[in-house]
Order: structure tokens, then sequence, then C-alpha cells
């Protein structure tokens, strides 16, 4: 009787040690997904600011800014403008324009001033 007895002691001790040490892995497992979670819920939020900052980036003024400061580009024109053919000739987009001769006062036509009719005037008031 005194080995069944030590022998079921040794058992229960075993079974005991083995539930300490699964307890213990379930907490490890615990803490572990806890940190995890926290992980995850930071890089979100990183995630989140980086896409406003990148929306903030990305506005059209700021990359005009940029490309005329930084890139020295100009915005196109068709006085700049040129077409290439396939087969590797060029084409102007615009002809050239002549040069705007400036208008005299002797050319200008006068404007002569209109009368108002008189229902006019009154509706005017």
């Amino acid at each position: 009787m005194a080995r069944v007895n030590l022998l079921l002691m040794l058992a229960v001790i075993a079974t005991a040690l083995f539930l300490v040490h699964t307890q213990y892995q379930s907490r490890q497992l615990y803490t572990e997904l806890d940190r995890a979670q926290q992980e995850a819920r930071r890089l979100e939020l990183d995630r989140d600011r980086l896409q406003v900052e990148k929306r903030a980036q990305a506005t059209p003024l700021r990359v005009e800014k940029l490309a005329k400061e930084q890139l020295q580009m100009r915005t196109t024109s068709p006085a700049i403008t040129q077409y290439v053919r396939p087969d590797g000739s060029v084409i102007p987009a615009v002809a050239p324009v002549a040069p705007v001769v400036p208008v005299t006062s002797a050319a200008r036509p006068t404007a002569k001033p209109v009368a108002r009719p008189a229902t006019a005037a009154r509706s005017a008031r």
C-alpha cells in the first residue's frame, strides 16, 4: 500500500508541476500577445500619421513649388511646346507670332457718348 501511495503522490506532484508550467507558459504567451497588440496599435498610428504627411507633401501647390525651385521646371505654354514625329523631326506647336505693333491715338476710333432714354433714367433712380 505504501508503494501505491508513493506512486500516487509522485503522480500528483508531477501533475501539479505540469499545471504550474502550463500556467507560466500561458501567462508568457498572453504577455507576448499584449505586446504584439500594442505594437500593432503603434504601427497603425504611425501608418495613419504617415498617410496624413504623405497627403500634405503631395499637394499640387507644394509639388509645383518644388518643381520650380529645386528642379528649375516651368509651366508649359504653346510657345515652348514642341512635338516630335516618329521619324525624329520636330514640329513647333505654334507658329512664330508676328511682333505686336502698338496702336497710336490717331488710329483709334473715337467713341461717341450714348444718350439714355428718359424712361431708363427714371428707372435707374
